[in-house]
């Protein structure tokens, strides 16, 4: 990726709202990997969140970046959804504030903030690397910055259909062997051979979603993917940003519990089924104030609840009103351990598979 490289080929998803700070970030970083701040709702723990939205969500983003690059000399990211309001205002700030890379996901990152030196992006600190879900959508970014900017992205992470939060696919097409990771790892690296031959230079592919063991990841390398992002295993670990009530929820959970919701923004998300959603589900409007429309396209007067407000509510171990994100396979977790503990565990399965005894 440029000059960045991880001495642990492994990306800590960013989990928002609040889920992955700078505590989790630091601690990712330390262990050789890549840690991930994530925005959305960031700014909802500043006392101004209500009056001043806008502003506090860059305020404390800049902040966790400032607390995230003092514990740690190792690389610190930045995830920044593109559906975000304020999509514009968050990229400039991760810039400004010298994050090591930025993942723009939730949406086609065809364009970036007229803010940026556009004419020459190569020549940023700041790594770029959209999150796509399959080759059409990586071509189509990739041919938009070569159009505009006479520049591409710098790695690309591909995420399947067993991820958590919200899926950039179609309900039918989850558990379609088509849409399967493994299947569109190689389509995008394929995708991407004619933009590495242009502009002299490789671009990693990073596999993302329903990847847990150390085996996941020599599979998906084996395919060619360069690295792989992983949320779900990161909840469950000491330095993780979201409460103890948060954690457990992962802990404690099986696989019946893990289902597909129709979320209020109109895309489908994976949880974990609780009474919140049960409550939901069966036709209940939450009651809820909208500060500011932090979502493009979330109607916020014709939405049965506030996802941004149930997200924040269950970081906060609030879950009887709100509930938690999670991958198709957070039932598998079963204790909490430390980021290097973790960090150990994945390199041990890996090793055993790649270099078997």
């Amino acid at each position: 990726m440029g000059v960045l490289e991880a001495e642990i080929p492994v990306v800590q998803g960013g989990m928002g709202v609040g889920v992955s700070l700078s505590s989790l970030a630091a601690a990712v970083a330390n262990a050789g990997g890549i840690g991930v701040i994530a925005t959305p709702g960031i700014g909802q723990f500043e006392p101004d969140w209500d009056a001043n939205p806008k502003d506090a969500n860059s305020r404390a983003l800049r902040k966790e970046i400032r607390k995230a690059k003092a514990a740690t000399n190792g690389i610190i990211g930045v995830n920044v959804m593109v559906a975000l309001s304020n999509f514009d205002d968050l990229v400039q700030c991760s810039v400004d504030e010298g994050a090591n890379v930025l993942f723009l996901g939730a949406g086609l990152p065809l364009g970036l903030p007229k803010t940026l030196p556009l004419d020459r992006l190569g020549a940023l600190a700041t790594k770029f690397v959209p999150i796509v879900s399959s080759a059409r959508a990586a071509k189509l970014v990739f041919r938009s910055w070569k159009k505009r900017y006479n520049h591409v992205p710098d790695a690309v992470v591909v995420e399947g259909p067993l991820a958590g939060g919200h899926l950039g696919f179609k309900k039918e097409q989850i558990d379609n062997p088509d849409y399967a990771l493994e299947k569109i790892v190689p389509e995008v690296i394929a995708a991407l051979k004619p933009y590495e031959e242009q502009f002299n230079r490789n671009i990693p592919v990073i596999a993302a979603g329903g990847i847990f063991t150390g085996a996941d990841i020599y599979k998906l390398m084996q395919l060619g993917a360069q690295g792989v992002q992983m949320g779900t295993r990161f909840v469950a670990t000491h330095e993780c940003d979201a409460s103890m009530e948060f954690k457990k929820a992962y802990v404690s959970c099986k696989r019946e519990d893990i289902v597909l919701i129709d979320s209020p923004v109109g895309l489908p998300g994976r949880a974990i089924r609780n009474a919140f959603l049960d409550r939901v589900s069966s036709g209940v409007a939450e009651k809820f104030k909208c500060p500011w429309k932090c979502l493009r396209s979330c109607d916020f007067k014709n939405v049965p609840y506030c996802i941004a407000l149930a997200l924040t509510n269950a970081k906060k171990g609030e879950l009887e009103n709100g509930f938690a994100f999670a991958g198709a396979n957070a039932y598998r977790v079963d204790e909490i351990v430390s980021v290097e503990e973790l960090i150990e565990t994945l390199v041990g399965e890996y090793m055993a598979v790649a270099v078997p005894r």
